[in-house]
């Protein structure tokens, strides 16, 4: 599979990181393993919009946020 590295993925990597979350515990809070979450911010899995919206809740986001930059 190739790798393909966006913004997405660092940002998925960054509010993680700002909560002071393991990929772990992302893992347990989504409902999937920790290597398949691990894939997802480092760019060898693509980011579905269902899990985006799991992902959203749990960073109290709207799932758009993920996805885009708002600039103000």
């Amino acid at each position: 599979m190739e790798k393909s590295s966006t913004k997405v993925n660092f940002k998925l990597q960054n509010l993680r990181k700002e909560k002071n979350m393991s990929c772990e515990d992302m893992a347990k809070e989504l409902g999937i393993c920790k290597a398949y979450y691990w894939q997802l911010e480092n760019g060898n899995r693509r980011l579905y919009y269902d899990l985006t919206l799991k992902i959203a809740k749990i960073f109290n986001l709207k799932p758009d946020d993920i996805f885009y930059d708002y600039y103000k």
